[in-house]
């Protein structure tokens, strides 16, 4: 097995750079003094917002948009760079989306676009206020689901760091990661009810040296997903639960897809989830490659799949089920995971047949049933390295020839 990463390179970077940046005046943008903002829940904070960003965003010293305390309605707002100096947005109220989904016509709520040097903080709150989306959003409506807005999008940004802010109940996934490069997330706050679908808490793609840390994730889909072309990230200190668990992929549904690699999840918390420590990907479909994922050091209560390797990852049963996933997958570590699982099997190692699983190691394993039978342990096309003490028995149990569907 390849050595354990030790990414931090990027969040020392990030951390010397608000330092030094906060020691010079910066100059404040205030929506509500000077831009007519009104915290009244009714009158939209678009303009005042955008007209606050572009000042800031033109002057050549640090600069700060400030929101103050209260309730604001926000129809849509898209904060674009290149800024010329630092730029934060120092969050105080809470920001709520219009609650009638026909409000959006395409996927963007709160996006920003190629910037740089960036902090965002302040304990604020972004209300996607998604109850009419979730009853709406069923996988035969994807016309709907294609124009439901992600919360907070963060496209192409670059030295980041996004602190204390809550997102709460978006209409789709909460806060998306696109071609980012070293961006730290940290005591974050993301909550949706546990049957909102669709509701991933972060996903990322494309994207190198993020960090996630400290962050509570209560959601209706994965806390975590991690997409195509992700590179050397840290996740840890993260409670996720309800929701789908810590997922890599899904991954293998589309052409041209990026390598996924040097991911390192560790010291989290996972309660009441459907799953845990999760790679999926797709069956036929294109090609992939994953290496270098390891995840150590992390609870499991009540976890329905605790430990899961699926290739044949197949939600609502469309997909092409008598083929191989042709994603290769290697150099996975599992260690240090404990815990309780809500279903016998606890580990789950389903790799593809014409590519099977590479280097995937388990150590000091502990997750017993909460049922009455003992947990188990299924394998098909992998044989892991073991090490420690390991309860299931690896690979102990029978795999049944077509594994039940993964949300």
């Amino acid at each position: 097995m390849a050595p354990h990463l030790n990414i931090v390179p990027s969040m020392l970077v990030l951390l010397l750079l608000f330092i030094s940046a906060s020691k010079v005046q910066s100059d404040a943008f205030d929506v509500v003094a000077k831009f007519g903002a009104k915290a009244d829940g009714k009158t939209d904070l678009s303009k005042p917002f955008l007209d606050a960003w572009k000042e800031a965003c033109a002057s050549v010293t640090p600069s700060t948009v400030v929101i103050p305390k209260g309730t604001y309605l926000l129809s849509k707002v898209n904060l674009e760079g290149p800024c010329k100096a630092p730029i934060e947005i120092n969050v105080q109220g809470t920001i709520q989306a219009p609650a009638d989904p026909s409000a959006f016509k395409d996927p963007n709520w709160v996006r920003f676009y190629s910037v740089e040097n960036f902090k965002m903080f302040g304990g604020g709150i972004f209300d996607g206020q998604g109850s009419i989306a979730y009853e709406k959003n069923t996988c035969e409506n994807r016309e709907f689901r294609s124009k439901l807005p992600v919360n907070i999008r963060f496209d192409f940004v670059t030295n980041a760091l996004i602190q204390d802010i809550t997102s709460k109940d978006s209409k789709l996934f909460h806060i998306n990661v696109f071609a980012c490069k070293n961006i730290t997330l940290e005591r974050l706050k993301i909550e949706a009810p546990d049957e909102s679908p669709n509701t991933d808490g972060i996903h990322m793609g494309k994207s190198e040296g993020v960090n996630i840390i400290a962050s509570d994730i209560k959601t209706g889909d994965d806390c975590i997903s991690i997409g195509d072309g992700t590179k050397n990230m840290v996740i840890k200190e993260i409670t996720c639960g309800p929701g789908h668990g810590i997922s890599i992929g899904s991954l293998g549904k589309f052409q041209n897809e990026e390598p996924v690699e040097g991911i390192k999840i560790s010291n989290c918390t996972i309660t009441n989830t459907s799953n845990g420590a999760r790679i999926k990907t797709w069956p036929g479909e294109h090609g992939g490659a994953v290496s270098e994922i390891h995840f150590e050091d992390i609870t499991m209560n009540n976890v329905s799949a605790p430990i899961l390797i699926d290739q044949q990852y197949c939600p609502w049963n469309k997909c092409k089920k008598n083929e191989e996933s042709k994603v290769k997958l290697s150099n996975i570590s599992f260690k240090n995971i404990r815990g309780t699982s809500a279903l016998p099997e606890a580990i789950k190692f389903i790799c593809s047949g014409s590519s099977p699983c590479q280097n995937v190691e388990l150590a000091d394993i502990d997750i017993k049933h909460n049922g009455a039978e003992p947990a188990t342990s299924q394998c098909l096309n992998v044989k892991p390295i073991t090490s420690g003490k390991l309860n299931p028995t690896p690979c102990s149990g029978p795999v049944p020839k077509t594994p039940g569907a993964t949300a």
